[in-house]
Protein backbone atom coordinates (compact mmCIF):
# COMPACT_ATOMS: atom_id res chain seq x y z
CA UNK A 1 0.00 0.00 0.00
CA UNK A 2 2.90 2.42 0.75
CA UNK A 3 4.49 1.32 -2.27
CA UNK A 4 1.54 2.01 -4.29
CA UNK A 5 0.83 5.39 -2.38
CA UNK A 6 4.67 6.77 -3.27
CA UNK A 7 4.68 5.82 -7.07
CA UNK A 8 1.38 7.35 -7.09
CA UNK A 9 2.52 10.56 -5.61
CA UNK A 10 5.81 10.60 -7.97
CA UNK A 11 3.81 10.09 -11.10
CA UNK A 12 1.54 13.43 -9.92
CA UNK A 13 4.63 15.22 -9.22
CA UNK A 14 6.01 14.24 -12.52
CA UNK A 15 2.88 15.50 -14.66
CA UNK A 16 2.79 18.50 -12.82
CA UNK A 17 5.85 19.13 -13.42
CA UNK A 18 5.61 18.31 -17.35
CA UNK A 19 2.13 20.10 -17.58
CA UNK A 20 3.78 23.15 -15.98
CA UNK A 21 7.08 23.64 -18.62
CA UNK A 22 4.69 22.93 -21.16
CA UNK A 23 2.34 25.88 -20.01
CA UNK A 24 5.83 27.63 -19.33
CA UNK A 25 7.17 27.46 -22.81
CA UNK A 26 3.54 28.29 -24.05
CA UNK A 27 3.14 31.35 -22.51
CA UNK A 28 7.02 32.54 -24.12
CA UNK A 29 5.48 31.94 -27.21
CA UNK A 30 2.63 33.91 -26.69
CA UNK A 31 4.48 36.17 -25.40
CA UNK A 32 6.91 36.32 -28.32
CA UNK A 33 4.14 36.18 -30.60
CA UNK A 34 2.46 39.17 -29.44
CA UNK A 35 5.42 41.18 -29.25
CA UNK A 36 6.52 40.41 -32.89
CA UNK A 37 2.49 41.31 -33.98
CA UNK A 38 2.70 44.27 -31.45
CA UNK A 39 6.20 45.78 -33.69
CA UNK A 40 5.69 44.18 -36.60
CA UNK A 41 2.43 44.85 -38.11
CA UNK A 42 2.68 48.39 -37.86
CA UNK A 43 6.85 48.56 -39.18
CA UNK A 44 6.11 46.58 -42.02
CA UNK A 45 2.81 48.32 -43.02
CA UNK A 46 4.70 51.68 -42.86
CA UNK A 47 7.67 50.42 -44.81
CA UNK A 48 5.00 49.18 -47.59
CA UNK A 49 3.69 52.66 -47.76
CA UNK A 50 6.55 53.96 -48.04
CA UNK A 51 7.46 51.98 -51.27
CA UNK A 52 4.39 52.28 -52.73
CA UNK A 53 4.15 55.61 -52.79
CA UNK A 54 7.51 56.31 -53.47
CA UNK A 55 9.05 57.83 -50.81
CA UNK A 56 11.97 55.79 -51.18
CA UNK A 57 13.78 54.92 -54.39
CA UNK A 58 10.14 53.70 -55.96
CA UNK A 59 8.57 50.44 -56.49
CA UNK A 60 10.78 49.32 -59.27
CA UNK A 61 14.17 49.38 -57.37
CA UNK A 62 12.61 48.39 -53.93
CA UNK A 63 10.24 45.35 -55.37
CA UNK A 64 12.23 43.07 -53.74
CA UNK A 65 12.08 44.86 -50.08
CA UNK A 66 8.33 45.31 -50.64
CA UNK A 67 7.55 41.44 -51.36
CA UNK A 68 9.71 40.83 -48.51
CA UNK A 69 7.82 43.26 -46.10
CA UNK A 70 4.84 41.72 -47.41
CA UNK A 71 6.22 38.49 -46.38
CA UNK A 72 6.82 39.82 -42.81
CA UNK A 73 3.49 41.09 -43.01
CA UNK A 74 1.73 37.94 -43.26
CA UNK A 75 4.27 36.37 -40.88
CA UNK A 76 2.97 38.81 -38.33
CA UNK A 77 -0.66 38.45 -38.71
CA UNK A 78 0.20 34.20 -38.20
CA UNK A 79 1.72 35.38 -34.75
CA UNK A 80 -2.48 36.70 -34.80
CA UNK A 81 -3.56 33.38 -35.98
CA UNK A 82 -1.99 31.19 -33.86
CA UNK A 83 -3.02 33.28 -30.38
CA UNK A 84 -6.51 32.73 -31.65
CA UNK A 85 -6.13 29.16 -32.41
CA UNK A 86 -5.56 28.75 -28.83
CA UNK A 87 -9.21 29.68 -27.73
CA UNK A 88 -10.31 28.46 -31.26
CA UNK A 89 -8.89 25.18 -32.05
CA UNK A 90 -10.61 25.03 -35.41
CA UNK A 91 -7.74 27.33 -36.99
CA UNK A 92 -5.00 25.21 -35.79
CA UNK A 93 -4.54 24.52 -39.20
CA UNK A 94 -4.12 27.93 -40.43
CA UNK A 95 -1.20 29.04 -38.42
CA UNK A 96 0.50 25.52 -38.87
CA UNK A 97 0.04 26.39 -43.13
CA UNK A 98 1.65 29.92 -42.92
CA UNK A 99 4.81 28.70 -41.27
CA UNK A 100 6.08 28.37 -44.69
CA UNK A 101 5.89 32.11 -45.06
CA UNK A 102 8.81 32.01 -42.14
CA UNK A 103 10.94 29.11 -43.19
CA UNK A 104 11.20 29.62 -46.76
CA UNK A 105 9.49 33.28 -47.84
CA UNK A 106 11.77 34.86 -45.50
CA UNK A 107 15.27 33.68 -46.01
CA UNK A 108 14.70 33.17 -50.27
CA UNK A 109 13.91 37.49 -50.04
CA UNK A 110 16.93 38.00 -48.52
CA UNK A 111 18.75 35.91 -50.37
CA UNK A 112 17.11 38.16 -53.95
CA UNK A 113 18.25 40.95 -52.13
CA UNK A 114 21.00 39.97 -51.41
CA UNK A 115 22.05 38.56 -55.05
CA UNK A 116 21.03 41.82 -56.32
CA UNK A 117 23.21 43.81 -54.41
CA UNK A 118 25.84 41.55 -55.25
CA UNK A 119 25.22 42.45 -58.69
CA UNK A 120 25.08 46.10 -58.60
CA UNK A 121 28.49 45.94 -56.85
CA UNK A 122 30.78 43.18 -58.39
CA UNK A 123 28.83 42.92 -61.85
CA UNK A 124 27.01 46.03 -62.45
CA UNK A 125 26.94 45.53 -66.44
CA UNK A 126 24.82 42.32 -65.73
CA UNK A 127 23.11 43.86 -62.91
CA UNK A 128 22.34 46.82 -65.60
CA UNK A 129 21.04 43.55 -67.83
CA UNK A 130 18.16 42.48 -65.35
CA UNK A 131 17.21 45.64 -63.58
CA UNK A 132 14.10 46.20 -65.64
CA UNK A 133 11.25 45.44 -63.14
CA UNK A 134 9.52 42.67 -65.45
CA UNK A 135 12.61 40.51 -64.57
CA UNK A 136 12.07 41.19 -60.43
CA UNK A 137 8.43 39.84 -61.23
CA UNK A 138 9.21 36.66 -62.60
CA UNK A 139 11.39 36.39 -59.88
CA UNK A 140 8.88 36.64 -57.14
CA UNK A 141 6.38 35.15 -58.46
CA UNK A 142 8.53 32.07 -58.71
CA UNK A 143 9.23 32.71 -55.37
CA UNK A 144 5.60 33.04 -54.41
CA UNK A 145 5.05 29.87 -55.33
CA UNK A 146 7.82 28.01 -53.88
CA UNK A 147 6.29 29.54 -50.40
CA UNK A 148 3.31 28.37 -51.49
CA UNK A 149 4.50 24.93 -51.51
CA UNK A 150 6.49 25.07 -48.64
CA UNK A 151 3.41 26.10 -46.56
CA UNK A 152 1.33 22.93 -48.17
CA UNK A 153 4.84 20.65 -46.77
CA UNK A 154 4.70 22.35 -43.72
CA UNK A 155 1.40 21.47 -42.88
CA UNK A 156 1.14 18.27 -44.53
CA UNK A 157 4.64 17.03 -42.06
CA UNK A 158 3.06 18.83 -38.97
CA UNK A 159 -0.07 17.01 -39.34
CA UNK A 160 1.70 14.19 -39.69
CA UNK A 161 3.91 14.33 -37.01
CA UNK A 162 7.02 13.83 -38.69
CA UNK A 163 9.05 16.03 -37.00
CA UNK A 164 12.15 14.31 -38.36
CA UNK A 165 12.16 14.88 -41.63
CA UNK A 166 10.77 18.66 -41.15
CA UNK A 167 14.44 19.30 -38.95
CA UNK A 168 15.86 17.71 -42.02
CA UNK A 169 14.19 20.00 -44.39
CA UNK A 170 14.70 22.92 -42.46
CA UNK A 171 18.64 22.24 -41.69
CA UNK A 172 19.46 22.01 -45.53
CA UNK A 173 17.13 24.83 -46.34
CA UNK A 174 18.82 27.28 -43.60
CA UNK A 175 22.45 26.06 -44.56
CA UNK A 176 21.58 26.71 -48.44
CA UNK A 177 20.23 30.26 -47.54
CA UNK A 178 23.20 30.96 -45.16
CA UNK A 179 25.69 29.98 -47.88
CA UNK A 180 24.22 32.66 -50.22
CA UNK A 181 24.20 35.30 -48.51
CA UNK A 182 27.38 34.57 -46.79
CA UNK A 183 29.00 34.79 -50.10
CA UNK A 184 26.98 37.87 -51.57
CA UNK A 185 28.01 39.71 -48.13
CA UNK A 186 31.34 39.13 -48.30
CA UNK A 187 31.90 39.61 -52.09
CA UNK A 188 30.19 43.05 -51.72
CA UNK A 189 32.18 43.95 -48.34
CA UNK A 190 35.34 42.98 -50.29
CA UNK A 191 34.42 44.99 -53.73
CA UNK A 192 33.88 48.22 -51.65
CA UNK A 193 36.70 48.19 -49.41
CA UNK A 194 38.90 47.87 -52.86
CA UNK A 195 40.16 51.50 -54.28
CA UNK A 196 39.47 52.21 -58.36
CA UNK A 197 42.33 53.10 -59.94
CA UNK A 198 43.30 56.40 -60.91
CA UNK A 199 41.72 57.74 -58.60
CA UNK A 200 42.69 61.48 -56.91
CA UNK A 201 42.66 62.34 -53.14
CA UNK A 202 40.06 64.14 -53.19
CA UNK A 203 37.92 61.79 -54.55
CA UNK A 204 38.88 58.69 -53.12
CA UNK A 205 38.39 60.36 -49.60
CA UNK A 206 34.71 60.79 -50.50
CA UNK A 207 34.47 57.82 -52.48
CA UNK A 208 36.04 56.28 -49.41
CA UNK A 209 33.54 57.68 -47.02
CA UNK A 210 30.94 56.46 -49.08
CA UNK A 211 32.27 52.83 -48.99
CA UNK A 212 32.72 53.10 -45.09
CA UNK A 213 28.71 54.26 -45.28
CA UNK A 214 27.51 51.33 -47.94
CA UNK A 215 29.87 48.77 -45.61
CA UNK A 216 28.39 49.45 -42.35
CA UNK A 217 24.67 49.44 -43.96
CA UNK A 218 25.34 45.98 -45.03
CA UNK A 219 27.15 44.88 -41.85
CA UNK A 220 23.64 46.29 -39.97
CA UNK A 221 21.39 45.02 -43.05
CA UNK A 222 23.05 41.22 -42.45
CA UNK A 223 23.21 41.27 -39.05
Amino acid sequence: MDNYTVNFTTHEASTNSTTDYFWLLESQKMCMFSINLLFGLPTHSFIIWLIITGTGSGVSSEFFNLNLSVCELFICLNCLFYIMSVCFQRILELPLFLLGLSFTGRPVFQCLIGVERYLAVVHPVTFLKYKPLRYRVIFCTVTWISILGSCFCSLFINLTNNGQMHTKILSLQFLLFLFIQLFCLVAVLRALKQSGPGERRREREEENHMKRRAFQIILIDRA
